[in-house]
């Protein structure tokens, strides 16, 4: 059984994707004296009388209302409670566990103040199978993710709804079957819970992984277009990108020269000395999105070990701070930015498609023998356009948007969260547009086939297109497209695409 060791300020992106996927996770030594130290500092600042905000005050607009002593853990339970109002579809059963390991990785910290019991209970969660369900619409992306993370947390207390053993049952009957005893939460514990990032950061982490998959596919399927559509590779020469300097660009024109290395249509002379933008500056507008998924992983590694609840802990200096940790900003401009990269990805493949159902350098119209009789992929670019268009809509920016809350007292508000449901929703719609590129190539390379005695494909080439048509065979004439389709996207949803040697 796979288990992993988790330790504060671990911010190694491989280490975090190990303990994303570990079937047992454990805390590390440093992570238990952390937090023993923090939750002793902060029983000797609540019994020294000191008011501290969501310790021995209300919360938000209420941050002015005093708590009796004897009233202070019972404030934190009606704060889950109260704040548990989520809507709309739960998460995915991957980024509840990545929001569960994630707000692990900041209590160990030692600045939020919560006891071992509590961070224990999260590891059982993990390491039991049981993820709470969390819906995915609520959070302003400013007190952290608050409602996000209160269903998140529920079931600590024996509330709210779990999923255990495939089956979605109250969190009250998975403790009775696991033989568990409800929680009862400490001073500040329920705040140091609800007040974080870890909704919007788990989406983000996990969307940036999704993202990396479909940037490797789009260098992939545009050389097949490139290869139908009988371009030129003199756009990828490694001296063009150096002299504009953009690492992503050059990492880009790199990755197109891997999968053409060794195909022979790119000697042939041609009648023409430039190919469309689509596929002459692939280089550059994939290496823009490059750029954008690795600036999302420095945020997102930052991220992933932070801090962001509050007030903040320190210990060592003896003091509490109230702070604003939790907004979400840093996340909120970075999702926006890689909903902006996504979308792009998909227009530029949709413009791929649409040059070659043209009719253009030799091949027929809409990739048909028979164009008339037949329509062909005409209506695929349809559909490609529509989705396309639909991007361009959900990548207008989250975190220019903000409403006041808490009566005022939240007056900006990141949005973050919204930024963070949009790009996760966004990224399916993005593999469509590049399965039916991919089909659309597959296609026009049939009438590349014969006359350019395999259309002159690199081995690399040869081998992913073999596959593909194994799975969706190019037609000669109209069928039903829409299960073609269909099979498209399940094929780079589930085929294990390699890495070309790049050059």
């Amino acid at each position: 059984m796979e288990s992993f060791v988790l330790a504060p300020g671990q911010a190694n992106l491989a280490d975090l994707q190990s303990a994303f996927s570990a079937e047992q996770l454990h805390v590390s030594d440093q992570g238990w004296v952390n937090v023993r130290a923090a939750y002793a500092f902060l029983l000797e600042v609540v019994d020294s009388g000191r008011t501290v905000y969501g310790v021995n005050t209300g919360f938000g607009d209420l941050a002015s209302k005093a708590i009796a002593a004897e009233d202070v853990c019972e404030l934190q339970r009606n704060l889950l409670l109260s704040h548990a109002c989520g809507t709309g579809e739960p998460l995915p059963a991957d980024i509840v566990r990545m929001m569960i390991v994630l707000k692990i990785h900041g209590l160990i910290r030692g600045h939020s103040g919560v006891s071992e019991a509590t961070v224990a209970r999260l590891l059982d969660l993990l390491n039991h199978g049981v993820l709470p369900v969390v819906p995915r619409q609520g959070s302003l992306g400013a007190s952290g993710d608050l409602a996000p993370l209160a269903h998140l947390c529920l079931p600590l207390l024996g509330e709210g709804e779990v999923v255990y053993r495939g089956e979605q049952m109250s969190a009250a009957v998975a403790h009775a079957e696991l033989g568990w005893t409800p929680l009862k939460l400490g001073p500040k514990e329920g705040l140091a819970l609800i007040n974080g990032t870890q909704m919007m950061s788990a989406l983000l982490g996990h969307s940036l992984a999704q993202l990396d998959k479909l940037w490797q596919w789009a260098a992939a399927i545009g050389s097949l277009s490139h290869a139908a559509y009988a371009g030129l590779d003199a756009a990828f020469h490694p001296d063009v990108h150096a002299v504009r300097g953009h690492a992503g660009q050059i990492s880009a024109a790199a990755q197109l020269r891997g999968w053409l290395d060794g195909a022979t249509y790119t000697a042939q002379s041609r009648s023409w000395v430039q190919d469309p933008y689509s596929l002459r500056c692939m280089p550059q507008v994939h290496g823009a999105v490059r750029a954008a998924i690795d600036y999302g992983e420095q945020i997102f590694t930052a991220e992933a070990t932070a801090v962001t609840d509050n007030p903040v802990l320190l210990p060592e200096s003896e003091e509490v701070i109230s702070a604003g940790n939790f907004h979400g900003e840093p996340l909120a401009l970075v999702l926006d930015h890689l909903k902006v990269a996504a979308a792009e990805l998909a227009s530029i493949s949709e413009r791929r498609i649409y040059k070659l159902l043209g009719g253009q350098r030799d091949l027929p119209l809409f990739l048909v023998a028979s164009p008339g009789l037949h329509s062909g992929l005409m209506i695929l670019q349809y559909t490609a356009a529509s989705i396309v268009s639909n991007n361009k809509q959900r990548a207008v920016p989250a975190s220019t948007d903000t409403i006041d809350s808490s009566n005022g007292q939240e007056d900006h508000v990141s949005m973050g969260a919204n930024a963070a449901v949009q790009l996760h929703e966004l990224l399916p719609e993005i593999e469509k547009v590049l399965a039916y590129e991919l089909l659309t190539a597959s296609q026009a390379l049939t009438f590349r086939d014969e006359a350019d005695e395999g259309a002159g494909l690199s081995p690399q080439q040869v081998a992913l297109l073999a596959d593909f048509r194994a799975a969706v065979p190019p037609e000669q004439v109209d069928v039903f497209m829409a299960p073609k389709m269909a099979a498209a996207t399940s094929f780079i949803g589930k085929y294990a695409l390699p890495q070309p040697v790049v050059a």
